[in-house]
């Protein structure tokens, strides 16, 4: 298969015109540290942004930043890192869930609308996205938000770029908004809570005023009871005072500790990332978003007909979930629970023959499938970015 790996805009907008002419299928990538995500593409070529790099914009005192699609993440943190300031998001790494190697890049940060554990206070990367410039399916060059959150008149397709998976247009460039650097991270741990105790205390801690940033539940292999986290992030006074009121907050709970340093902060990469469930590919892996108080519910009645294991993040909200990869690989018993609890999953990880035969998204209401084609067709009326990797036939 041949890739190409543009220079600039003008390049890809060449690569681009000329497939949708002929009716060459692209697979649109980064570094292709996420490609074993979504559905396998039956595409012809490739098209990659690892050759578009570089910061474009960066105005500290703004808060904002500017990175051509192809940079990498680490490279954009490191850069804030040395003023004092952070994507507040959190991205997530999947490179250790896949098993994939190279450097994640921004463009995908915003591509797949990747978030970390911060969401619950920060929102999902799309909500500090405030600028995007891509190719649409034509090879046009659209250009959409700017340096400012209230930019945007008319259909907002910063928005609609991300989570888009490339299926709309090909990211040249992304602005986000950023934030200073939490001054002290420091990790309340209760210990001994089952599953839905441990809900209990993460929504009595997101429903006070002192600014969890982090909210999540580790289950014993056992069941008997796990470590249920929540992160307070700030300036070291304050840090001090709302971690106290939260110990009185919840001190029915009891067995608690309190975490910090480089252990505490291995402990939260380890639920941004998923490692917590990596077995060197042996299982599926599963996103599961509901609603945080029906979580224990919905994993109790997948945990009844499969082997499972799981964890909680988003204050329950999220559950990632392994399954053994035999027959669909739970896709049949997670898709009737999430039915009767509410919800979405989300298949992750699975070899690609697994991939290419189920509903990697949870499957939309025929309503929504056809205002999907519609938006599909719009930007990419040929069909040629990423056809298939969200959904059959689009």
């Amino acid at each position: 298969m041949t890739t190409h790996t543009p220079r600039d805009e003008q390049d890809a907008s060449i690569i681009i015109r000329e497939a949708a002419s002929t009716g060459t299928l692209l697979n649109v990538s980064g570094n292709g540290t996420k490609a074993p995500m979504g559905r396998p593409n039956q595409t012809d070529a490739s098209i990659s942004s690892s050759a578009m790099t570089g910061i474009t914009l960066y105005e500290p005192a703004e808060l904002v930043i500017s990175a051509r699609s192809g940079t990498p993440v680490l490279e954009v943190m490191r850069v804030l890192a040395a003023k004092g300031q952070e994507l507040p998001f959190e991205p997530m790494d999947y490179r250790a869930l896949l098993g994939t190697k190279g450097e994640p890049t921004i463009g995908a940060v915003a591509a797949m609308n990747i978030s970390g554990p911060r969401r619950i206070m920060a929102g999902a990367a799309r909500d500090s996205l405030i600028g995007v410039r891509f190719l649409n399916g034509r090879g046009e060059v659209v250009k959409s938000g700017g340096r400012v959150m209230k930019n945007v008149t008319g259909l907002d397709l910063v928005k609609l770029m991300a989570g888009s998976w490339g299926t709309l247009g090909f990211l040249t460039e992304v602005t986000f908004k950023v934030l200073p650097k939490q001054e002290r991270m420091a990790t309340l741990v209760i210990r001994g809570l089952d599953d839905k105790q441990a809900i209990e205390a993460l929504s009595m801690a997101l429903g006070s005023p002192f600014d969890v940033t982090g909210a999540a539940h580790i289950p014993d292999r056992d069941r008997k009871g796990g470590n249920t986290l929540i992160r307070l992030e700030g300036f070291r006074v304050s840090v001090d005072y709302r971690m106290n009121e939260l110990k009185r907050l919840l001190k029915r709970f009891r067995f608690m500790d309190l975490l910090e340093g480089a252990g505490a902060e291995a402990l939260w990469q380890s639920v941004r990332d998923a490692t917590l469930l990596t077995d060197q590919g042996l299982r599926a892996i599963w996103r599961v978003s509901t609603a945080p108080t029906k979580g224990p519910d919905l994993v109790a009645q997948v945990a009844r007909s499969l082997d499972a294991q799981w964890f909680y993040d988003w204050g329950g909200g999220l559950v990632w979930i392994s399954t053994p990869i035999d027959g669909d690989a739970g896709a049949s018993e997670l898709r009737e629970a999430t039915r009767a609890f509410g919800g979405h999953a989300t298949l992750v990880r699975a070899p690609a023959e697994i991939r290419s035969t189920l509903d990697v998204f949870e499957p939309q209401p025929e309503t929504l499938m056809t205002l999907t084609r519609g938006i599909k067709a719009s930007f990419d009326p040929a069909g040629i970015l990423n056809p298939g990797r969200m959904y059959a036939g689009i």
